[in-house]
């Protein structure tokens, strides 16, 4: 069976009530919200299974709230290569794989709620939004061969 959702948000944590709270608040049904439990061991599979719900056409976009440089976003964007990109480098990609959350930063908080806050509202907002103003796209990190 395929699902007609027009975008998929996978997070983990509480940022996933965050973005149901809003789906419901906007009446969207066109986005899905995958929340992974555990991310190590990586649950490939059992993704990759979800994912196929999905047409290709869908938007995959990972959600965190932890600055780009503190979250699990890189951990995520390189085990979901195969998926997103099956025929390895140089090949065509059959998805992207995209990031909203907030950007890199030297400490892992605001340092004020209301700051806080106020960056937790934008980045929920920025997830359902028409097109994402801040989006990083995955690449295939290239690595040293041994």
């Amino acid at each position: 069976m395929l699902f007609r959702s027009r975008r998929v948000l996978l997070c983990s944590g509480k940022v996933y009530y965050d973005l149901v709270n809003r789906r419901e608040e906007l009446g969207r049904n066109d986005v899905a919200i995958i929340r992974l439990e555990q991310l190590y061991p990586f649950p490939l599979q059992k993704l990759t299974d979800i994912l196929h719900r999905y047409s290709d056409a869908a938007e995959i976009f990972w959600v965190q709230e932890e600055p780009e440089n503190m979250g699990a976003w890189f951990f995520v964007e390189e085990q979901m290569q195969s998926i997103i990109n099956p025929g390895g480098n140089g090949g065509p990609m059959k998805r992207q794989l995209r990031y909203v959350g907030r950007p890199t930063a030297a400490s892992p908080a605001a340092g004020a709620h209301k700051v806080h806050h106020d960056q937790q509202v934008a980045l929920v907002n920025e997830a359902f939004a028409a097109t994402p103003a801040v989006v990083r796209k995955a690449h295939r990190l290239v690595r040293k061969k041994r």
